[in-house]
């Protein structure tokens, strides 16, 4: 019984912080964007991702890389101090067919070692069915 509820405990603590998306000194509002189906014929979506530094010093964004040409980013480009928030916008292009996607985007934070990956995913459909 006292196993139980131990790996009880241990699995409570591991969901609770993946789902706050922590990683040390930054927290994302999400990891993880579904567009769902989307048409193609409706051109570009997008979407923001929002960082905030939970740190002691500023928290600055040194670069976001992204998995193929289909998709863009802008970040915020100056410091953020600690206490306050930045953004990542994302824009996928939906023009490559219809097919599921998932796109990653790299995100280099300067109070982190290795980046954080995030992602943007759907199904990019040719007309939708009614």
């Amino acid at each position: 019984m006292k196993r139980i509820v131990i790996i009880l405990v241990c699995a409570l603590a591991t969901l609770s912080a993946a789902a706050q998306k922590d990683f040390g000194s930054a927290r994302f509002d999400s990891t993880v964007h579904n567009f769902g189906t989307v048409d193609i014929r409706d051109g570009a979506v997008s979407c923001s991702f929002t960082v905030t530094n939970t740190g002691e010093q500023p928290l600055n964004i040194f670069a976001v890389t992204t998995s193929c040409g289909c998709t863009t980013a802008k970040w915020t480009r100056e410091d953020i101090a600690p206490g306050a928030s930045g953004r990542i916008d994302v824009s996928y292009t939906n023009d490559e067919g219809p097919y599921p996607f998932d796109k990653t985007l790299t995100v280099y934070l300067s109070c982190l070692e290795r980046p954080v990956i995030l992602h943007v995913k759907g199904t990019a459909v040719k007309g939708r069915k009614k």
